[in-house]
C-alpha cells in the first residue's frame, strides 16, 4: 500500500464537516520519518484511537518504508540539515513548517528531535497550534561550553515560549531547562523515554558461552563509540573470546560522526564487528550477553530499555538517561563517562559472573522496565496532555 498522498487535502473550499475532521489532524514531525516508524507506532494507532488522524512530516528514510506503510500514515517529506547552522536554511525550514501547519490546520502539533522541536514549535505558535515538543535529549550542543550552546539555548527558549507542554525524557534535563530559564515550570511534564512495547521485547533466555557485548547506536563519538573500541582492545588479551559489537549506522551529517576510515580499520584489526543496521534489533539483543551504552549525555536511552526489557544486563555511563535505567549492580554496571578503562573494568566484571548471577540482573533490567518504562504510560501522558488542550482544540 503506497503511502497516502496529501492532494486530496486541499487548502481551502472544503466543507464544514470536512473542515471538523481536518481540525481533528495531529501533525507528528522529526529529524527523520524513521524516528517515528521506530518509536511512535503505538502512539500512532493510540492517536487514532482516540479520534485524531496522524499525519508525519519528516525527512524521508527508505529504511522507514515498510513500517509506515504498515503504518498507513499520510507523509508529507520535508528536508532537514540536521547539524547545520546555516541561518538561511534553518529560516526557509520555519517557514515551510509555516506554510504546511498552515494548509494542514491540524488540531496539536507534536515536535521531535531539535530542529523539529524548535522551529516547529515556533512555526505552529505563529498559527494558533498548540505544540506539544519532546525533548529526548540535550545533544552535543549542551555538552560543550560554547557559542553554539548559548545559541541552541537560545533557539529553545524563542521557540518553547508558547508551547504548553514540554515533554522530558529525565529529571536532570527538565533542572535543566528550568534553571536555565528556557521554559516555565507549568509547561515541564516527564516521561519515561519513549516507551517499550514489553509484547515485542519480550524476555529471551539467555545461553551460555564466550562473552557477546553489544552496542547499538549510531557511530557518534558522544555515543561513546570511542572508548567502546579502546575498552575492547584492552580486553582482547583477558577475554580472547569476547566479541564486541556495533550495531548502528554511520552518520556523517552529525558533528561528532565516526569516519568510515576509522570503521574499516577496527574491523580490519579484529578489535570489533560492525553488524550494519537493522530494523529489527531483538534478534541481536538476543544473541548478546549484555547491552553496553558508554555515551556521553542521553534523555532515555532506547537501546537499554528494550535490551532490559528483553532480560539483558546493561552496562552504561553515569550520566543523565543512563543512571536512571541502570542500577549499579542490581541489573548491570554503571562506569564512568568517557573513561575506557573504567567501562573495560565494566565488561570484565560482567563476563566473569556466574551465569546464574547474570540471568538475574537480566531479571531484575526486565522488571525495572515493566514498573517504570512501558509505551502505555508514554500514551497516556500524551493523550492527557492533548485532552488538557480541549478547551483550546477544535471538536470534531
Amino acid at each position: 500500500m503506497a503511502p497516502r498522498s496529501t492532494s486530496k487535502f486541499p487548502a481551502s473550499s472544503c466543507s464544514a464537516p470536512e473542515a471538523e475532521v481536518l481540525a481533528r489532524r495531529i501533525v507528528l514531525s522529526a529529524n527523520s520519518d524513521w524516528n517515528i516508524a521506530n518509536f511512535r507506532p503505538g502512539l500512532i494507532r493510540a492517536l487514532r484511537g482516540a479520534g485524531y488522524e496522524p499525519v508525519v512530516i519528516a525527512p524521508q528514510d527508505p529504511a522507514a518504508d515498510s513500517r509506515m506503510r504498515q503504518l498507513d500514515i499520510e507523509r508529507i517529506p520535508l528536508r532537514i540539515d540536521r547539524a547545520g547552522l546555516n541561518p538561511w536554511s534553518d529560516f526557509v525550514l520555519l517557514l515551510t513548517y509555516r506554510r504546511l501547519l498552515r494548509r494542514l490546520r491540524p488540531a496539536a502539533y507534536l515536535g521531535f528531535t531539535i530542529k523539529p522541536n524548535i522551529y516547529g514549535a515556533l512555526a505552529a505558535a505563529s498559527l494558533g497550534i498548540p505544540a506539544i515538543a519532546n525533548v529526548s535529549g540535550l545533544g552535543t550542543a549542551f555538552m560543550r561550553r560554547g557559542p553554539l550552546q548559548g545559541l541552541v539555548t537560545n533557539l529553545y527558549r524563542v521557540g518553547f515560549r508558547k508551547a504548553p507542554v514540554i515533554f522530558f525524557q529525565n529529571t536532570e534535563d527538565r533542572r535543566l531547562f528550568l534553571d536555565r530559564n528556557i521554559i516555565r515550570g507549568d509547561q515541564a511534564r516527564l516521561l519515561p523515554g519513549s516507551g517499550v512495547d514489553l509484547d515485542r521485547f519480550a524476555p529471551v533466555a539467555a545461553t551460555d558461552g564466550p562473552a557477546i557485548f553489544l552496542l547499538i547506536a549510531r557511530l557518534l563519538r558522544d555515543k561513546g563509540v570511542i572508548e567502546f573500541v579502546e575498552a575492547a582492545r584492552s580486553l582482547r588479551a583477558v577475554l580472547p573470546e569476547a566479541r564486541f559489537q556495533l550495531l548502528g549506522p554511520l552518520d556523517p551529517g552529525n558533528r561528532t560522526a565516526i569516519g568510515r576510515p576509522d570503521l574499516d580499520r577496527w574491523v580490519g584489526e579484529g578489535v570489533v564487528e560492525h553488524l550494519g543496521t537493522t530494523d529489527d534489533v531483538r534478534p541481536f539483543i538476543a544473541a548478546a550477553t549484555a547491552v553496553v551504552l558508554p555515551s556521553y549525555r542521553e534523555g532515555m536511552p532506547r537501546s537499554l530499555l528494550e535490551a532490559g526489557a528483553m532480560s539483558r544486563p546493561l552496562i552504561a555511563t553515569d550520566v543523565p538517561g543512563c543512571r536512571d535505567i541502570v542500577e549499579d549492580g542490581v541489573n548491570g554496571y554503571l562506569c564512568a563517562v568517557r573513561d575506557s578503562s573504567s567501562l573495560a573494568s565494566a565488561m570484565s566484571r560482567m563476563a566473569g559472573l556466574p551465569q546464574d548471577i547474570r540471568l538475574a540482573m537480566g531479571d531484575a533490567a526486565r522488571r525495572k522496565v515493566q514498573d517504570r518504562f512501558s509505551e502505555e504510560v508514554v500514551i497516556e501522558a500524551y493523550l492527557n496532555a492533548l485532552a488538557d488542550l480541549e478547551p483550546v482544540l477544535p471538536r470534531s
